[in-house]
């Protein structure tokens, strides 16, 4: 059965439908040697290409969508290459077998924490999109005297760079002298969005680190650096959260019953 041509390019995970629009009005998108134009349809058995390189599509039964969860540390870029040549958060992901990784958000340089990442263009474009209203939660560390309209200054919302910016909360957590910590949640992701609602208000950031991105909550035991899968069921709830259907990675589920049903404990002679 043949389907639009940016729903293909979306599920192959080359971005979202929207931004896959785009290319086909540029002229970028063939299928079978003629230029695309927007509603053409094609199926798995065409060849299609952009920007003059083939792209492989999978059978509609063989797609489906994985997500995987990262601890970002220190000192990584969040783009696929850097010019400067710095690390990137891209060097340590694992090879995806259908399409490519796609970050869900960015974090700065200097920003720890969870970064999610999927071969899902459409996912991803919705779980960024600001009208999705998708909750991150940050643990930040701030330097400096915070007072109560402060913490009011930054709820009711301050303009930054010509945006009404604002914590949905903000719950303080402790600290020592004029180091505190604090949770803060807001439901988009502006770059350098919760560094400069602090500043806006005296205030420095020592440490951040992201806690949470919808449902999803960074796992106390994974080291930065390292990687997880979701599963099926953490898959079906983000995609849920943004009102697309998804087929999760089937073979996530055979593995771990794998896993679980060869392993037998033999007492050493």
């Amino acid at each position: 059965m043949s389907e639009k041509l940016q729903k293909i390019l979306a599920n192959a995970g080359l971005g979202s439908r929207r931004e896959i629009e785009k290319w086909i009005a540029a002229g970028r998108v063939s299928v079978n040697g003629s230029i695309s134009t927007l509603g053409d349809r094609a199926t798995d058995k065409d060849t299609i290409r952009v920007d003059g390189q083939v792209i492989s599509i999978k059978a509609k039964d063989e797609i489906y969508t994985r997500v995987i969860a990262y601890h970002k540390p220190l000192d990584q870029v969040s783009t696929a290459k850097d010019p400067q040549g710095r690390e990137t958060v891209f060097d340590s992901l694992p090879r995806t077998k259908f399409g490519r990784w796609i970050s869900i958000g960015r974090l700065d340089i200097n920003t720890t924490g969870l970064l999610l990442f999927t071969n899902n263009g459409e996912l991803a474009h919705r779980l960024m999109h600001p009208s999705y209203q998708v909750e991150r939660k940050y643990a930040v560390r701030v330097f400096g005297e915070v007072t109560q309209e402060i913490l009011n200054n930054l709820k009711a919302g301050v303009l930054i760079d010509g945006d009404l910016c604002h914590f949905d909360s903000i719950i303080e957590k402790g600290g020592e002298g004029a180091n505190h910590w604090y949770e803060v949640s807001l439901a988009e992701g502006k770059n350098r969005e919760v560094r400069k609602l602090w500043q806006s208000q005296g205030v420095e950031v020592s440490r951040l680190i992201r806690t949470l991105y919808g449902p999803v909550e960074l796992p106390k035991d994974l080291s930065r650096g390292r990687w997880r899968d979701l599963d099926a069921d953490q898959i079906s709830k983000l995609a849920e959260l943004v009102k697309l259907k998804v087929t999760p990675r089937k073979e996530q589920a055979v593995q771990k019953k794998h896993k679980k049903s060869n392993f037998k404990w033999k007492k050493p002679r």
